[in-house]
């Protein structure tokens, strides 16, 4: 998505989000659309409810995200990593193949499965439906401007899977400037624990695992847990 769409230029008021949300669950669907209407970030250009209505209206309103639900009828049974491929691959945006969408998807499902089938398939982030109103935004925010978006410990499968794809950048230069005690404390953050369960995992206290995520955090240059979770993801670390 080109920067320009969403960030203010020359004083000109930036532009909201174009939205595309895809659930087969009218309910469900009725509810997310009520929680981000009001946002003046979020503009919601369509819906959809199977695979081939979500094709269609991608297709159509070239929207800049798309919150794509991972279990969907219709289409070849593939559900909404048939979408996600059929929408990143080109065959359904024909001439506008390069404005593809960013594709965050939005599901009940916490399947190791579920959450590295879509990913491979091009999507930027995976979440719960028992993430908050202002976490989904965020994540929309986050995914439309490229980065990974991933509700806590979900990370941890795509690390499992692409950590064993094959050879690649393990960043060893800047693990080294991490104690091993550090690097324990990165893993589980990295793989969305939260500080508590880290600490329960590690036998330590609360306090002394943010002592250490400061310290990790400045010597890798991050800003925050979001950005640790990429940096171990890039570099295939678990």
């Amino acid at each position: 998505m080109d920067a320009a769409a969403t960030e203010p230029s020359g004083g000109e008021q930036a532009r909201p989000l174009r939205l595309v949300l895809v659930d087969d669950h009218p309910m469900f669907l009725a509810g997310v659309r009520g929680e981000l209407d009001p946002s003046p970030e979020i503009e919601i250009c369509g819906t959809a409810k199977d695979v081939d209505s979500a094709i269609e209206v991608i297709r159509e309103t070239q929207p800049d995200v798309v919150l794509l639900d991972v279990h969907l009828p219709g289409g070849n049974g593939g559900g909404g990593i048939e979408v996600a491929r059929a929408v990143l691959g080109g065959s359904a945006l024909g001439n506008n193949a390069g404005k593809a969408p960013r594709i965050l998807a939005l599901s009940v499902s916490d399947a190791a499965e579920d959450v590295v089938g879509v990913i491979r398939a091009g999507a930027r982030g995976y979440v719960t439906k028992s993430i908050s109103t202002p976490e989904l935004l965020d994540a929309i925010k986050r995914v439309a401007a490229g980065d990974a978006a991933f509700s806590p410990r979900l990370a941890g499968f795509v690390l499992d899977a692409f950590g064993a794809a094959g050879d690649t950048q393990t960043g060893e230069d800047e693990l080294d400037s991490l104690s091993s005690r550090e690097r324990e404390v990165m893993r589980y953050i990295a793989r969305g624990y939260t500080y508590k369960e880290a600490a329960q995992e590690l036998f330590i206290s609360v306090k002394t695992i943010e002592t250490h995520m400061s310290s990790v955090l400045r010597k890798l240059q991050l800003s925050n847990r979001n950005e640790l979770t990429r940096w171990a993801a890039e570099r295939h670390i678990i």
